[in-house]
Protein backbone atom coordinates (compact mmCIF):
# COMPACT_ATOMS: atom_id res chain seq x y z
CA UNK A 1 0.00 0.00 0.00
CA UNK A 2 2.79 2.54 0.88
CA UNK A 3 4.13 1.56 -2.53
CA UNK A 4 1.35 2.41 -4.09
CA UNK A 5 0.99 5.54 -2.64
CA UNK A 6 4.65 6.46 -3.13
CA UNK A 7 4.82 5.59 -6.35
CA UNK A 8 1.22 7.83 -6.96
CA UNK A 9 2.96 10.54 -4.86
CA UNK A 10 5.72 10.25 -7.79
CA UNK A 11 3.79 10.40 -10.59
CA UNK A 12 1.79 13.50 -9.66
CA UNK A 13 5.19 15.51 -8.81
CA UNK A 14 6.77 13.91 -12.03
CA UNK A 15 3.15 15.59 -14.14
CA UNK A 16 3.77 18.97 -12.68
CA UNK A 17 7.23 19.69 -13.54
CA UNK A 18 6.16 18.44 -17.12
CA UNK A 19 3.17 20.49 -17.06
CA UNK A 20 5.14 24.04 -16.15
CA UNK A 21 6.44 25.87 -19.75
CA UNK A 22 10.24 25.57 -19.68
CA UNK A 23 12.12 29.04 -18.83
CA UNK A 24 14.11 29.19 -22.09
CA UNK A 25 11.16 28.79 -24.44
CA UNK A 26 10.53 32.31 -24.48
CA UNK A 27 14.07 32.97 -25.63
CA UNK A 28 14.08 29.74 -27.96
CA UNK A 29 11.52 31.99 -29.94
CA UNK A 30 14.20 34.97 -30.50
CA UNK A 31 14.12 38.24 -29.73
CA UNK A 32 11.18 40.66 -30.54
CA UNK A 33 11.67 43.67 -32.90
CA UNK A 34 11.54 46.86 -30.32
CA UNK A 35 8.65 49.14 -30.81
CA UNK A 36 8.52 52.76 -31.76
CA UNK A 37 8.20 53.88 -27.86
CA UNK A 38 11.17 51.14 -26.62
CA UNK A 39 13.33 52.52 -29.13
CA UNK A 40 12.61 56.22 -28.28
CA UNK A 41 13.00 55.56 -24.21
CA UNK A 42 16.68 53.69 -25.29
CA UNK A 43 17.25 57.37 -27.14
CA UNK A 44 16.68 59.16 -24.86
CA UNK A 45 18.16 57.06 -21.89
CA UNK A 46 21.56 57.22 -23.74
CA UNK A 47 21.12 61.08 -24.15
CA UNK A 48 20.38 61.36 -20.42
CA UNK A 49 23.93 60.05 -19.71
CA UNK A 50 24.87 61.01 -15.77
CA UNK A 51 22.07 63.25 -14.61
CA UNK A 52 20.54 61.76 -11.47
CA UNK A 53 17.54 62.54 -9.64
CA UNK A 54 15.33 65.42 -10.13
CA UNK A 55 17.42 66.93 -13.23
CA UNK A 56 17.39 62.85 -15.22
CA UNK A 57 12.97 62.49 -14.16
CA UNK A 58 12.61 66.42 -15.82
CA UNK A 59 14.86 65.44 -18.81
CA UNK A 60 13.29 62.14 -19.67
CA UNK A 61 10.34 63.95 -19.38
CA UNK A 62 10.79 66.48 -21.75
CA UNK A 63 12.60 63.65 -24.23
CA UNK A 64 9.79 61.36 -24.14
CA UNK A 65 7.49 63.87 -24.50
CA UNK A 66 8.79 65.38 -27.92
CA UNK A 67 7.41 64.43 -30.85
CA UNK A 68 9.08 62.08 -33.28
CA UNK A 69 12.54 63.34 -32.45
CA UNK A 70 13.74 60.57 -35.61
CA UNK A 71 11.94 62.23 -37.78
CA UNK A 72 13.49 65.73 -36.57
CA UNK A 73 16.49 64.98 -36.94
CA UNK A 74 16.83 63.59 -40.46
CA UNK A 75 14.72 66.24 -41.59
CA UNK A 76 11.72 64.25 -43.10
CA UNK A 77 9.02 65.86 -43.77
CA UNK A 78 5.34 64.14 -42.82
CA UNK A 79 4.05 62.29 -45.67
CA UNK A 80 0.94 62.77 -47.32
CA UNK A 81 -0.69 59.85 -45.43
CA UNK A 82 0.07 61.17 -42.04
CA UNK A 83 -0.77 64.46 -42.83
CA UNK A 84 -4.25 63.05 -43.83
CA UNK A 85 -4.24 61.00 -40.33
CA UNK A 86 -3.49 64.35 -38.43
CA UNK A 87 -6.20 66.38 -39.78
CA UNK A 88 -8.90 63.09 -39.80
CA UNK A 89 -7.61 62.75 -36.18
CA UNK A 90 -8.62 66.30 -35.81
CA UNK A 91 -11.90 66.39 -36.89
CA UNK A 92 -12.73 63.41 -35.25
CA UNK A 93 -12.11 65.37 -31.96
CA UNK A 94 -13.83 68.21 -33.16
CA UNK A 95 -16.83 66.29 -33.61
CA UNK A 96 -16.05 64.49 -30.33
CA UNK A 97 -16.65 61.60 -31.96
CA UNK A 98 -16.24 57.80 -30.00
CA UNK A 99 -16.23 54.15 -30.75
CA UNK A 100 -17.92 53.12 -33.55
CA UNK A 101 -18.68 56.27 -35.49
CA UNK A 102 -14.94 57.25 -34.73
CA UNK A 103 -14.11 54.12 -36.18
CA UNK A 104 -16.26 54.49 -39.37
CA UNK A 105 -15.55 58.44 -39.74
CA UNK A 106 -12.07 58.20 -39.46
CA UNK A 107 -12.44 55.03 -42.48
CA UNK A 108 -13.97 57.44 -44.19
CA UNK A 109 -11.72 60.11 -44.08
CA UNK A 110 -8.90 57.97 -44.78
CA UNK A 111 -9.90 56.79 -47.93
CA UNK A 112 -11.57 59.82 -49.35
CA UNK A 113 -9.19 61.54 -52.10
Amino acid sequence: MKKLILAAALASLAGLALAQPAPASAAASGPKAKTAQQSKMGACNEQAGDKKGAERKAFMKECLGAKAPMAAASGSAKTAQQEKMTTCNADAKTKALKGAERKAFMKECLSAK
